[in-house]
């Protein structure tokens, strides 16, 4: 709607002041009893004229306030135009107009953005390139379209026009919340902000919550970006959208970009990381937050553009290509996701329209005292549609295979690191956080409806019951839960002396008390390798052949234990030092033959673990496993049967024997489920840097002797600080003797 004769002082003055909310109503083109009106914002021009597309040229007069404006008598429609304008240089610049363009954001789109039910969010808020047909040719630019309900004014500000606010203000769509505009001639690669006249009447410039790329830090600018990427892990999509990785084998190998090897791109790490984890056998990686983030040391976990891959390491379409190559590798990739809290930066999201918006207004709720940050506003439904649309960008866009939810326990609990009188019970008087469980519960039904083959997993180190039960029946709806119970009990255990083990034995068997309430993960994780905790292997007591041999020993028993795996890189070659985010690994270690062979072992850890179902089909069901003696703690030994059918039967059976003595278990007896015979498949003393015998490839007859509630045993000698497994002997088939006849060449 034009702005009436009567209006328009008061209306330029606000345009040329940053405050007016609709300055399409004045700029653009506009019908009157005359005819057509074209009115532009050009500040400090010295010249404006416009030519229409039937090659007509008008001047336009200076009103005030650097706007200019005139009038084609007996016009009675719109028409295409381009306005030529002279600044002081004395050449006239031709360029389009963004004032004379529709919405680009339709009437379902605001609607969905109002409910709050907008599950492809970033397609139409954030940067978008677009180009239209007209009279006068086509027309390539970038519509801008931003939340900010309770701002006074917007606009918007970057390298293509100085950065001057006066240039593009942007238009608030009805009642939506949502600002926007077309900039025609803006693409690709432009940097830009929403300066932001906020409730409280200060300008802000603020990075834009849905940028899909952004400068490099410390820089802190949104890029405008366009993918061009063609995926070529069809294959890979298509068995995902066909298997379970729920029930499958799931061994994860969780890296920081930054620091695995220090200085990689994107690109460059499709190559090296690729090769590597193909060659180590892990079936996923996990990345800590990829997610655009101020500050290097937070490790991601502090997000400022939720929709942003870093670009310390590359651009969008470059970490796609690195995807893409893990998949095409047969590696599944999961990504560390942080809706729990973000931090107070100005520019970005902490106060984004000059109050409270996407943290919650009151800091009893909105303030995370243990990470100085913001906590998410769970209960606005704009809020939760940003973060439940964000979960999902990952899958669709950059295909990933599943986001672990990091710090889910602080999201449940209102009182989460709270004194009394520090917290707002809710609606009831509880101390749960009822929308954020909504939230959980609406991310992990809404991507497992939409993206088959994925998976959820949950950081959650508290008892709340049905973490990964179906949220129909009440559950969050996780598909996986970290095991951090396990985890500390069993790095309780291995900080112990071998001679002090025995008065600790409950801390290994104790995890099979509840192993199955929940579907779970065992993480040996970046937390427990940093900040004074020192490395896996600098927890071990002894020296270092023993460190090292207990180290292999406790490799092999988180790869027997009934759960997925999950461990930090360095872990798999005993990086003796605690991690550092600031420099690479420790790969020289691997020219040393003692780190050397664990990270052999590791490797031979996975080609069994993905060779013998009887290590993963039954990590949920209690089917699956059997203790055959979980009390000798006197030897400091713990014996147990994997089965990989739930009925028990057939050959599918791994036998574990693990000696975290420091005496060797010699003629150990342990029974058997099954008669004939098996083969030792697996012997971490034969990993040491000395190349001792092993035990792997030798084969034990079961006898008819009842032990440990088997009908069945044997015995073996299993070293000190060794693990041993077991599995039913499958011949080698018989070569065919027509190929044993064949001539030689």
């Amino acid at each position: 709607m034009p702005t009436p004769p009567s209006a328009l002082p008061g209306a330029r003055w606000s345009l040329a002041n940053g405050r007016h909310q609709q300055p399409h109503d004045l700029l653009g083109q506009h019908i009157e009893a005359e005819g057509l009106r074209i009115r532009v914002m050009r500040p400090l021009a010295q010249r404006v004229r416009v030519r229409f597309e039937d090659g007509e040229i008008s001047e336009l007069s200076h009103e005030s306030d650097g706007i200019w404006s005139g009038l084609r008598p007996g016009a009675t429609n719109a028409l295409d135009y381009r306005i030529l304008t002279t600044w002081e240089d004395g050449v006239e610049h031709e360029q389009d107009d963004p004032y004379r363009f529709a919405p680009t954001l339709g009437d379902i789109d605001r609607f969905l953005i109002n409910e709050g039910r907008h599950e492809k969010l970033w397609q139409v808020l954030g940067a978008h390139v677009h180009t239209y047909d007209g009279p006068m040719g086509s027309v390539t630019g970038t519509s801008f379209a931003v939340w900010a309900p309770r701002a006074k004014a917007v606009a918007l500000v970057g390298d293509f026009n100085g950065w001057d606010n006066r240039s593009h203000p942007m238009r608030l769509l009805g009642n939506s919340g949502v600002w926007e505009l077309f900039v025609p001639g803006v693409g690709p690669g432009s940097t830009y902000k929403f300066r932001i006249r906020g409730a409280d009447d200060v300008e802000r410039d603020k990075a834009d919550p849905m940028a899909l790329r952004t400068e490099v830090p410390p820089r802190t600018g949104s890029v405008v970006h366009d993918s061009a990427y063609q995926w070529a892990d069809s294959e890979w999509e298509t068995r995902k959208r066909e298997t379970n990785p729920h029930t499958g084998p799931m061994s994860i190998y969780e890296v920081h970009l930054g620091s695995w090897r220090a200085g990689l791109t994107y690109v460059e790490l499709a190559e090296h990381l690729v090769n590597y984890v193909q060659d180590l056998g892990f079936t996923h990686v996990e990345f800590l937050p990829v997610m655009e983030h101020p500050y290097g040391p937070s490790w991601g976990y502090q997000v400022t553009g939720y929709y942003a891959p870093t670009a310390r390491f590359g651009t969008p379409d470059d970490f796609k290509y690195l995807v893409d190559k893990l998949h095409q590798a047969g590696i599944g990739v999961i990504l560390d996701w942080v809706p729990a809290h973000f931090p107070r930066d100005e520019w970005a999201l902490a106060r984004f329209d000059g109050l409270a918006l996407y943290e919650h207004a009151d800091p009893r709720r909105g303030d995370q005292p243990d990470w100085g940050t913001h906590i998410f506003d769970f209960g606005r439904k704009e809020v939760r549609n940003f973060l439940v649309a964000n979960a999902l960008y990952w899958m669709e866009e950059f295909h990933a295979d599943g986001v672990r939810v990091d710090a889910v326990a602080s999201m449940l609990y209102l009182d989460y690191s709270r004194r009394s009188g520090e917290w707002l019970p809710n609606q009831y008087g509880g101390r749960e956080n009822i929308e954020a469980i909504g939230l959980l519960q609406e991310t992990n039904a809404t991507a497992y409806k939409l993206h088959p083959g994925i998976v959820t997993v949950a950081e959650e180190s508290t008892s709340w019951p049905g973490v990964t039960k179906e949220t129909a029946s009440g559950g969050l709806g996780f598909g996986l839960k970290w095991n951090m119970g396990w985890m500390n009990d069993s790095l309780r255990y291995l900080q112990r002396d071998p001679v002090h083990r025995q008065y600790h034995h409950n801390l290994l068997t104790f995890s099979l008390m509840y192993a199955y309430s929940e579907n779970y993960i065992l993480p040996i994780s970046h937390d427990e390798v940093v900040h004074g905790k020192g490395s896996l292997l600098g927890k071990i007591p002894g020296h270092r052949y023993d460190q090292l041999a207990t180290l292999r020993a406790y490799l092999a028993y988180i790869w027997s234990h009934p759960g997925k795996q999950l461990l930090f890189m360095g872990c798999e070659f005993a990086q003796p030092s605690e991690w550092a985010d600031g420099h690479g690994l420790d790969w020289w270690l691997l020219d040393h033959a003692a780190h050397y062979r664990v990270h052999n072992l590791v490797k031979e850890l996975n080609q069994i673990y993905k060779a013998h179902d009887a290590l993963w089909a039954q990590d949920s069901s209690p089917a699956g496993f059997e203790w055959l003696n979980p009390h000798d703690n006197a030897g400091n030994t713990l014996s147990y049967v994997r089965f990989g059918n739930p009925d028990r039967g057939g050959d599918s059976a791994v036998v574990a024997l693990i000696n975290f003595g420091g005496n060797a278990r010699d003629g150990m007896r342990f029974g058997l489920p099954y008669a004939g015979e098996w083969e030792v498949i697996m012997d971490t003393s034969g990993f040491d840097e000395y190349g001792s015998p092993s035990q792997s490839g030798v084969i034990v007859t079961a006898e008819p002797t009842p032990w440990d509630n088997q009908p069945f045993s044997a015995s073996l000698s299993v070293p000190k600080l060794a693990a041993l497994y077991l599995a039913p002997h499958r011949p080698e088939p018989e070569a065919d003797e027509a190929a044993e006849a064949a001539p030689t060449a």
